[in-house]
């Protein structure tokens, strides 16, 4: 899963990959990687509760944290490529850029701009 961010002014891309039994996070140029149920290391404190191993799948691209939807990047029956913006999320005072992980076409978008949304909710599904 890749999640662009805005930190005080800062974008940052957050990588969070499962690979293994490994929990990897990458954080700009930074990388952590842990096994077990706890991790701490530089003031950074994760408790590894269920990452999934990706939030998107090839028919649908859900929410990988609770927000609300501030932007919308697509419309119905676009084309898109890999990496492309396709929606942002404000969630923690922070905007999150949800990028997508693959190309593909949009069949229909679930969400508007300003609306709630729970972790794990469908946002866009693809054809």
């Amino acid at each position: 899963m890749k999640l662009n961010i805005n930190i005080k002014g800062k974008k940052k891309i957050i990588e969070i990959n499962e690979e293994e039994g490994k929990v990897k996070i990458k954080i700009g140029k930074k990388e952590f990687s842990f096994k077990n149920n706890n991790y701490k290391k530089e003031g950074i404190s994760v408790a590894r509760t269920n990452i999934p191993k990706n939030k998107f799948s090839k028919k649908e691209i859900k929410a990988p944290i609770a927000g609300t939807i501030t932007k919308i990047f697509v419309k119905e029956q676009q084309a898109f490529k890999k990496n492309q913006k396709i929606v942002s999320l404000s969630a923690m005072k922070m905007e999150n850029e949800i990028v997508s992980d693959f190309q593909g076409t949009v069949k229909s978008i679930l969400v508007k701009e300003g609306q709630k949304v729970k972790e794990g909710e469908i946002l866009v599904i693809l054809k």
